[in-house]
C-alpha cells in the first residue's frame, strides 16, 4: 500500500510540472497578445477603513487614472483595494474596475465597485495574473499581503520573467523597508544596487501620474488608442 501511495504521488506530482508548463506558456501567449487599454495593479491593505487618509489617496489615485484611459486592477477586496475600485468608477464611466478575488477568513466577498471579477482559490495563479494584465504597478501601504505582492512583481522583474513595467512605492511607509534592505542584503552581498532602479518613490497622487503619464502616452500612441477616453 506504501509503495502504491508513492506511486501515484509521483505519478500525481509529474502532471502538475507538465501542466505548471502549460499554463506558463499560455500566459506568455496571453501577454504577448496583449489588450486595448493601459491597466494599473494598485496594491494595498484590506484592514484600511473608509475614513482614513490612506483610503482617501487611494481613491484620489485611481480616480484620476481612470480619467487618463486607465483600468484599475486591485485583489477585489476591502480597505484600499476598494478605495481604488471605487475611484476607478468615479473617475470615468468608460473605465473598467477589475478584481482578482480570492477566498480568505476575513474577507467574505468582493467591494461592489468591480466590472471585472475573477476569482483565484490560490494565491500563486492571482499573483501571476496580476503581472499578465498590468501594465504598471502601484503599491499602497499594506501588510503581508501586500510585501508579497510587492517582492513578487519585484523579483519577476529582476530576472526577466516579466516586461519591465513602472512599479512605484506611495507614500512613507516603505522608506524603512528599502533602508533595512540596503543595509543588510545589499551589504552582505545577497543583492544588488541595481535592483533598486526597478523601484520608484512617490509621495503623492500627482507623483504617481507624473511618473505614469510617459508609459500612458507610449502605450497608446504604439496601438493607435486615443489617450482619453470618450464620455458618455
Amino acid at each position: 500500500m506504501e509503495i502504491e501511495s508513492k506511486r501515484v504521488r509521483k505519478f500525481l506530482s509529474k502532471k502538475i510540472n507538465q501542466l505548471n508548463d502549460i499554463v506558463a506558456d499560455l500566459d506568455s501567449l496571453v501577454t504577448e497578445i496583449g489588450t486595448d487599454y493601459y491597466r494599473v495593479s494598485i496594491f494595498g491593505s484590506a484592514r484600511i477603513t473608509e475614513d482614513s487618509d490612506e483610503y482617501k489617496r487611494v481613491f484620489s489615485l485611481a480616480k484620476k487614472l481612470a480619467a487618463k484611459n486607465v483600468d484599475i486592477v486591485t485583489g477585489g477586496g476591502p480597505g484600499l483595494m476598494e478605495a481604488a475600485n471605487a475611484g476607478a468608477k468615479e473617475g470615468s464611466s468608460q473605465a473598467r474596475s477589475f478584481g482578482l478575488h480570492i477566498d480568505l477568513p476575513f474577507e467574505a466577498d468582493t467591494n461592489s465597485h468591480l466590472d471585472v471579477k475573477y476569482h483565484h482559490r490560490r494565491f500563486s495563479s492571482r499573483l501571476d495574473e496580476f503581472m499578465r494584465i498590468s501594465h504598471a504597478v502601484v503599491v499602497t501601504p499594506g501588510g503581508i499581503g501586500t510585501l508579497l505582492e510587492l517582492f513578487y512583481a519585484w523579483q519577476l522583474m529582476q530576472v526577466n520573467h516579466i516586461s519591465p513595467r513602472p512599479m512605484i512605492l506611495m507614500g512613507d511607509m516603505w522608506k524603512g523597508l528599502l533602508d533595512w534592505l540596503e543595509e543588510f542584503p545589499v551589504t552582505s552581498k545577497l543583492m544588488d544596487q541595481s535592483d533598486f532602479d526597478k523601484l520608484t518613490f512617490a509621495k503623492s497622487t500627482d507623483e504617481v501620474i507624473s511618473q505614469l503619464e510617459p508609459s500612458i502616452t507610449e502605450f497608446y500612441k504604439i496601438n493607435g488608442l486615443p489617450s482619453t477616453k470618450p464620455k458618455g
